[in-house]
């Protein structure tokens, strides 16, 4: 026998496959269901009320300025409100990642809820771009609106009150509507799940809009209750004095649409293939 023969080295073993990526299932959704997120997002304010009076206040302040608008610059109203359809949801991300930490067992930080953007500026980048061109978009169309509505000008304040309710001018009322619901529709089915899931799996800014769509798609009857509960309590909150309602309101719902993306929502391993 040669002693100095090596054994045989032994076969490298393969390189273990990486774990498939979870692929999301859409969830049964019931019309009640908006009910339940409204209740766990109560539940969130109430365990965090700091932060919850903090992203509060933005709200509010949104609102007053709003006003402030209406009541110098009323053809622009409606830009406006796009673009708190544009700030309020990216606002709420920071209420998002406290219902999130709260779900998770971990301590809430208003820090924490401010920089939780650091890691996902990327997507959110993106998803701004995509919303800011719907907000252009509505703001042209509402100004195409008032000049054709009002060919002598632009009206001042008051001359939009009474066009507002003056039967009369059913007409421009109805156009006004319509064109606000298109761009509110699509805003809302854009970014209804959206940020949720970006802060939650750092999705991509594409895969997190379409999968926001395809809730509202899917799901039309609660998503159509959700959004009108959204509606309605940020007019509520907005007709009482000054507007403070929106303290409350405002972070609510917040924290309610991270439950309605919870619940929209499970992820799950991938099928195995079996083979033929």
């Amino acid at each position: 026998m040669n002693a100095s023969a090596h054994p045989p080295e032994p076969i490298p073993a393969a390189p273990a496959e990486p774990p498939a990526p979870q692929v999301r299932v859409l969830q049964p959704l019931h019309l009640g269901d908006p009910v339940r997120w409204l209740r766990a997002g109560w539940g969130d304010l109430v365990a965090a009320r700091g932060i919850a009076l903090f992203y509060g206040i933005c709200f509010w302040l949104m609102a007053v300025v709003l006003g402030a608008v209406f009541r110098n610059l009323p053809q622009y109203t409606m830009s406006f409100v796009s673009g708190c359809f544009l700030v309020g949801p990216f606002l709420a991300m920071g209420l998002y990642e406290a219902s999130r930490r709260r779900e998770q067992g971990l301590p809430q930080s208003l820090g924490a809820s401010l920089t939780c953007w650091d890691q996902h500026l990327g997507s959110m980048g993106m998803l701004v771009l995509v919303v800011m061109l719907l907000e252009l978009l509505w703001g042209r169309a509402s100004l195409v609106v008032f000049a054709v509505f009002f060919n002598t000008g632009m009206p001042s304040t008051a001359g939009v009150l009474k066009a507002v309710f003056n039967p009369q001018n059913w007409q421009f009322i109805a156009v006004y509507t319509v064109v606000g619901g298109v761009f509110a529709g699509l805003v809302f089915s854009t970014c209804v799940v959206s940020i949720p899931m970006i802060l939650d799996r750092d999705t991509d800014a594409i895969t997190a809009g379409i999968a926001s769509i395809q809730v509202v798609a899917g799901r039309t009857g609660p998503m159509l209750v959700w959004g009108a509960l959204i509606v309605g309590l940020v007019l509520g909150a907005m007709l009482l004095p000054w507007a403070l309602g929106l303290l409350v309101i405002g972070p609510w719902l917040g924290h309610a649409s991270w439950h309605a993306y919870r619940g929209s929502f499970t992820w799950e391993a991938p099928a195995p293939v079996t083979p033929a």
